[in-house]
């Protein structure tokens, strides 16, 4: 059928255009004539022959040629022309019969007469019958006339008339002008522009059929375009040309009536007006133009009509396949998608789940299923509508309910087997349930309570009344089971049916075995008690020892069911986590993006989702694509879900960034929070709490971590993975700590970008800005490295701890200790302790507009960790401490709210120092490493060559290096006596050049801690030698440092302290210099000291930054 419709369509537009081709042939074909009357319009205007429509007696066209003198003179072509032209104006039928030659000479000579017949015989193109001459009207020409005229001289039939009665002979006076005796009314001028016009008329519809046929061949020719747009194209092309025709057509028509109309006028006028032959030939030459164009102008329509149908078919072909490839790439998509749901699932949740999922993804497949059937009920149209591709367009349409079938069958077997698959897991569940709340019956029920015989009957009764539950809550027969979910079964399915059968056993053998032993002490009680006498514990019987076993399997038991519950919380919630993750993505984010939601964000949100939402997107992934699929896989083993925690605790510090931004979220939320587009966006979700709510899981979820990591570590003492769990609560915990200090540290203000040292020199501040430019050699005053400003917080190291703190400030000049602007009472500053640096900030608390004050913290000053030291207690007050810097000369004293934060925060400053010393000894062992033997001043007059005395000479080679030594250790300088100060310079200087360069900065003299017992207290009070230490050449001092206690870290203490090994001052007898103290020399009052010596002191290596290690002691 559908090819019959194709041959049809092409038959009738062939047909069509072969008639319209014939009836522009015609048009075209038709001859108007080497001359028109256009041409030669100067040439009929001199009026010397006219075409007035007459006829003779036969029917023959009849040629006048008035009196007209000058006819000899005419040149021969214009003759020729005129008699040419005229000779083709009557029907070919007419001009066949010959022409009537009527020429008017009577005024003229007979010489003229015969010199024009000789002329015309000459020119004249036509047949010509008859030529009939007035001849002259004089007696002297009439004579010659008689007399000269011959029959045959001019080789035509010639006859001489002497009046126009004898004309009237020839021709009917109707059929004759009046100047030749005639009665017929004739108007040159408007015969020709009668003539004139009619032949402008047939050029115009030659030339309207020439560009008809033309486009005609165009359509006729034209191959179908194999896409919409090029088809879409060429139809609105050629309709155009079709408008453009049918308009020349119009014109033509329009034209060719008011012609007929100027034609007819004399009749319209006249009733009784007689037309002459010429006038009814030009009225039936525009009737039969007219009535052509009218026939070609149906044909045409008739053409176009098919044409146009063709072409708007084939337009709806091509939208048609166009929309059959999209919906077919979504409905293959689709099908992709549904193939990768599983209709196995390996517990209930992981179902829910991917029935959920499921759930969603139908709706979408609905969409695309409904476009779908409704793009194969437009086919369908198509083809009721005589379609001429119903070939193409049936298959399509059946291709499209095949394919929406087929995933409509398998949503619905994808459902139906993930339903039996929950409703199978729910069934294991609920016997598994049944199985572990028997385990807690028989474990929570009291031994002592047993032995009496109500005890036991009322224990019996209630394990009884247990049992009579089983058959509500436990599994069938195992063939029964398999048989009815043998659809969904697999390997991992069977084995949970098995274990789960196997748990069932077990626990009604142990509900059997504790009935047996329940009905034995119920019996037991019946009888009388007898005294005993209690055996000998050797001889015990065994069951005891049973007793004992089947005990300790009872509780593993218990811990067990209790580690696998907290690990259902954990996936469940974790899984619940991604959906809510997702959905806020989808909901919220996405839409933010879309067009249609647009005009519902107003400005102050255009272009802020990555601070809104900041980086959920990355938590989303991390969760969906790894965590989430690795907890799983812990879930027959939840003691060892540690080791996933430890594995991922990298990944885990995606939150720091997400906690970081939160307050920027936070402020944006409240400026934004009503606006329409979030209410949409709730609304469609079906959401009763707002966005703030769900953007702030992530930090819920964080913190949740480590109170399941708790609870599984309380009921995994002893087992494999305990160790990995406390590993992994202690990193979660490390996270929470990191994440709760750098919240702290963003809300830090007037840190600037400065990079420089600020150096004290005598009480006044001097600022050198850029390290380059500091010419520390030039510093004539005590120079200290006291407070190091670098701008970038990350360029400061690790953040350890921070905290709120009561600081005083005291200041040394001279021999006198003065506090800051004599203030007595403490300032409170926030404390960042970072690896390097000490920031001293003060706390301001902000508005948050209707919110909770959000802290900041402005910046006061820093200390450099290699240019302090601390002292434990201050003051008697065992919450105080002291960080001091330059020899005391400048002295923090600062006030713990508690002796805890205290200690955590000494022993954290302690850490840090001790990092430092160690860092500078291995710096100072690799130098000391280097061969340096074979020099010729590595040998002293001593005797036994010094390590230490080694590096000097070497280093004393290096001028170059020597530009730092007075730079950094000018304090050394103020301790000495001006007898050695040169000395001690120098040996300051080379110790110096055994710095190392930590964090882009020189770090220079570094003073290092060391516990001292109570063995060296009892030496302060003597020399060194007989302390059993060498005597010191130089006058250089020992520096006492107060030691701190070891304290355990508090991973959730905050506050942070910079400090670096100080020294305090003070002069022992025996050249060692301690503490100055107002009263006796109690070592509980100010803790122990710490002696650091000089380098000629010591014997190996050297110390921190230059200096040599304390002594062994």
């Amino acid at each position: 059928m559908a090819l019959n419709r194709v041959s049809q369509l092409c038959h009738d537009i062939t047909r069509l255009w072969l008639h319209l081709k014939m009836l522009t042939d015609d048009i075209v074909q038709q001859d108007s004539g080497p001359l028109c009357a256009a041409q030669i319009g100067s040439e009929l205007q001199k009026q010397f022959a006219i075409l007035p429509g007459g006829r003779g007696i036969n029917g023959n066209p009849v040629i006048i040629f008035p009196e007209f003198p000058a006819f000899g003179d005419l040149p021969q072509d214009e003759i020729q022309n005129v008699l040419g032209y005229l000779t083709s104006v009557p029907s070919i039928a007419a001009s066949g019969v010959g022409f009537i030659l009527v020429i008017d000479r009577r005024q003229d000579r007979w010489a003229a007469v015969k010199a024009t017949l000789h002329r015309i015989a000459g020119s004249f193109p036509g047949n010509l019958h008859l030529v009939l001459v007035l001849r002259p009207s004089t007696f002297l020409q009439r004579t010659l006339s008689d007399v000269l005229f011959k029959k045959d001289e001019f080789k035509m039939k010639v006859v001489m008339l002497s009046s126009v009665t004898e004309l009237h002979a020839y021709i009917d006076p109707g059929q004759l002008t009046r100047e030749v005796g005639g009665t017929q009314e004739y108007c040159h001028e408007s015969w020709i522009s009668h003539r004139t016009a009619i032949e402008a008329f047939a050029l115009m519809v030659k030339t309207t059929a020439q560009t008809l046929q033309a486009f005609g061949t165009e359509l006729a020719e034209t191959e179908l375009p194999n896409d919409a747009e090029a088809t879409t194209n060429l139809l609105h092309t050629h309709t155009q040309k079709k408008e453009k025709m049918k308009e020349d057509l119009q014109v033509a028509l329009s034209q060719g009536g008011r012609l007929l109309d100027c034609i007819k006028e004399p009749l319209r006028t006249d009733p009784e007006y007689n037309m002459t032959h010429d006038e009814v030939e030009n009225l039936a030459t525009v009737q039969r133009l007219l009535g052509q164009l009218d026939e070609t102008e149906t044909a045409f329509d008739d053409f176009w009509e098919r044409h146009c149908t063709k072409l708007e078919q084939c337009l709806q072909l091509r939208y048609f396949e166009l929309q059959f490839r999209e919906v077919r790439a979504q409905l293959d998509a689709t099908s992709e998608r549904l193939s990768g749901f599983s209709e196995v699932s390996v517990s209930p949740a992981h179902a829910d789940h991917v029935l959920r999922e499921l759930s969603g993804h139908e709706g979408k497949a609905c969409d695309v299923l409904d476009r779908a059937l409704s793009l194969a009920g437009e086919g369908d149209r198509l083809i009721e509508n005589s379609h001429y591709a119903e070939d193409s367009i049936r298959p399509k349409c059946s291709e499209l309910r095949s394919v929406c079938e087929e995933i409509n069958s398998t949503l619905r077997s994808k459902k139906s087997l993930l339903l039996r698959a929950m409703e199978l897991h729910h069934a294991l569940e609920k016997a598994l349930r049944w199985c572990e709340e028997g385990i807690f019956l028989l474990a929570s029920q009291p031994v002592d309570r047993c032995q009496s015989q109500d005890g036991a009957e009322a224990a019996l009764q209630e394990l009884e009344r247990y049992l009579d539950t089983a058959p509500l809550h436990t599994l069938a027969d195992r063939s029964t089971v398999c048989c009815q979910y043998e659809a969904i079964l697999t390997a991992q399915l069977m084995d949970q049916i098995e274990r789960v059968f196997q748990k069932q056993s077990s626990v009604q053998e142990m509900f059997e075995k504790r009935r047996v032993s329940l009905k034995k002490l119920a019996a037991k009680q019946t009888r009388p008690v007898q005294p005993v006498a209690p055996r000998p514990e050797g001889d015990s019987p065994i069951p005891n020892g049973g007793t004992r076993h089947a005990s300790l399997s009872e509780e593993e038991e218990n811990l067990a069911v209790l580690r696998r519950h907290v690990m259902n919380e954990l996936l469940e919630t974790e899984r619940a986590y991604v959906e809510e993750l997702l959905c806020v993505l989808e909901g919220y984010a996405a839409e933010m993006d879309n067009p249609a939601m647009a005009h519902l964000i107003p400005n102050s949100l255009q272009n802020k989702k990555d601070i809104l939402f900041g980086n959920m997107s990355e938590i989303y992934q991390f969760h969906k694509r790894t965590f989430l699929k690795e907890l799983e896989a812990y879930t027959d083993c939840p003691e060892l879900v540690g080791r996933c925690f430890l594995e991922r605790m990298k990944d885990l510090q995606i939150y720091e960034a997400y906690c970081q931004n939160k307050p920027r979220s936070e402020s944006l939320w409240r400026q934004c929070s009503d606006c329409a587009f979030f209410q949409e966006c709730q609304k469609k979700l079906e959401h009763k709490l707002g966005l703030d709510s769900y953007l702030l899981k992530p930090v819920q979820r964080i913190t949740k971590y480590q109170l399941l990591l708790k609870e599984l570590l309380k009921y995994s003492r002893g087992c494999e993975g305990c160790d990995d769990l406390q590993e992994a609560l202690t990193s979660i915990l490390g996270i929470l700590k990191a994440v709760n200090d750098s919240m702290h540290l963003i809300a830090i203000t007037g840190y600037e970008v400065r990079s420089g040292l600020v150096l004290a020199c005598s009480g006044a501040h001097e600022v050198a800005t850029g390290w380059a430019s500091v010419n520390l050699q030039k510093v004539d005053c005590k120079t200290s490295l006291l407070f190091l400003f670098q701008g970038n917080l990350s360029e400061l190291g690790r953040l350890l701890m921070q905290g709120s703190f009561s600081v005083w400030t005291e200041h040394k000049k001279g021999h006198a200790k003065v506090k800051d602007l004599a203030r007595f009472k403490p300032m409170q500053r926030h404390l960042f302790l970072h690896e390097k640096a000490l920031l001293f900030c003060k706390r301001r608390e902000e508005n948050g507009e209707g919110y909770e004050k959000a802290p900041s913290y402005s910046f006061k000053h820093s200390l450099s960790m290699s240019a302090v030291g601390i002292t434990e207690n201050a003051k008697g007050d065992n919450k105080k401490f002291e960080i001091w810097c330059n020899s005391r000369d400048e002295v923090f004293i600062v006030q713990a709210p508690t002796t805890e934060i205290k200690s955590a925060w000494v022993n954290e400053i302690r850490k840090v120092l001790t990092q430092q010393l160690q860092a500078c000894r291995d710096a100072s062992q690799q130098k000391n490493s280097e061969p340096v033997s074979s020099s010729p001043t590595s040998n002293h007059s001593s005797g036994s060559p010094s390590p230490f005395r080694s590096n000097v000479q070497k280093n004393q080679k290096k001028p170059e290096e020597k530009k730092l030594e007075s730079n950094t250790i000018s304090e050394v300088n103020s301790l000495a006596s001006p007898k050695h100060r040169g000395l001690q310079q120098s040996q300051e200087s080379k110790r110096l050049e055994q710095g190392v360069s930590v964090g882009g900065s020189f770090r220079g003299e570094q003073r290092v801690l060391q516990q001292r017992g109570p063995r060296q207290l009892r030496h302060r009070g003597r020399s060194s030698e007989e302390a059993g230490e060498p005597e010191p050449r130089s006058s250089s001092p020992a520096r006492l440092y107060t030691p701190l206690p070891p304290v355990s870290a508090n991973p959730l203490g905050s506050g942070e302290v910079h400090g670096d090994s100080g020294l305090r001052e003070g002069r022992s007898p025996g050249g060692v210099r301690q503490e100055r103290r107002r009263g006796p020399a109690d070592p509980r009052r100010r803790g122990r000291t710490v002696v650091c010596e000089e380098p000629s002191q010591q014997q190996g290596g050297l110390g921190a930054c230059g200096q040599p290690p304390p002594p062994r002691l």
